[in-house]
């Protein structure tokens, strides 16, 4: 007479949580019927992160009642009818506080590469753009220190092409019916609050300063409470506003100045769904 081995049986494997009525882990896997309890709880804890000692583990059928599965450790599994659409709910019989909390990053020690080990990599990002010679390891790029005075020679042609000016009216672009934000231009000039992205990068970058060259920005105060600020930046204010959120800083380019009158804020605007830019 030849010994048989049952074949495995795919199940559901689920962990319920306290807060709700749903799973926290719902995972098929096979199941061998002759395993016993303890084997199968040792399976189990690679699973779910559940200790054997700690499992309580519900048999679910969808032909028969739910029950518990207990007994000796030599009973198996297969007793209890294992047959494919069962599902075995995995019970966590710790305490709430003896429990590991996976999703709580708060408790886990963020690892930061130093810089120069980083810098030793072969197979990294910033080892490839030095292969390819990309971005600042290019020999023939602009230095931060040219491409800021291309941003201001560029910012300065606009302001004059566009007769940007204070106290000018002007709209603020891209701007199309209804969501047209319109105001009147109240600064022209540098903000050293708001750094210049490629010399902020450089390492041999010069701190702000108030007497450094400056890419050019505009303040408008808007008509309606759409914008950003009050008229300050970082706590430096550069106008005054009627308002709160009645600011914004923008570039000239995105500045179009003209006969613009002021909106009759008396008209109903609930159903306008302004967008911020």
């Amino acid at each position: 007479m030849s010994f048989q081995t049952p074949s495995d049986v795919s199940v559901i494997i689920s962990t319920p949580t306290s807060s709700a009525p749903t799973s926290e882990l719902a995972t098929e896997r096979r199941i061998t019927p002759s395993w016993t309890i303890p084997q199968l709880k040792g399976k189990l804890e690679t699973m779910t992160g559940v200790p054997p000692g700690s499992q309580r583990l519900l048999f679910k059928s969808p032909s028969r009642p739910d029950q518990w599965i207990e007994g000796g450790d030599e009973r198996v599994i297969g007793e209890y009818g294992l047959a494919r659409g069962c599902e075995i709910e995995v019970h966590d019989t710790r305490p709430p506080a003896a429990r590991p909390n996976f999703s709580d990053l708060s408790s886990v020690e963020k690892y930061e590469l130093p810089s120069d080990k980083y810098e030793s990599l072969s197979n990294s990002v910033l080892a490839w753009k030095k292969a390819q010679k990309l971005g600042r390891f290019d020999p023939n790029a602009p230095s931060p220190e040219e491409l800021l005075h291309e941003q201001v020679a560029k910012d300065s042609a606009e302001i004059e092409k566009r007769g940007i000016k204070l106290l000018a009216r002007a709209i603020v672009l891209p701007s199309s019916p209804p969501h047209i934000r319109r105001g009147t231009i109240r600064y022209v000039g540098p903000i050293p609050e708001i750094p210049f992205a490629p010399l902020n990068k450089s390492a041999a970058a010069p701190s702000s300063s108030s007497d450094m060259l400056q890419p050019l920005w505009v303040g408008i105060e808007l008509d309606e409470p759409t914008g950003k600020n009050d008229g300050s930046i970082a706590g430096k204010r550069y106008f005054e506003c009627a308002g709160g959120n009645r600011g914004v800083f923008v570039k000239p380019e995105k500045v179009e100045v003209g006969d613009f009158p002021p909106l009759d804020l008396d008209l109903d605007l609930e159903d306008d769904d302004m967008e911020e830019i």
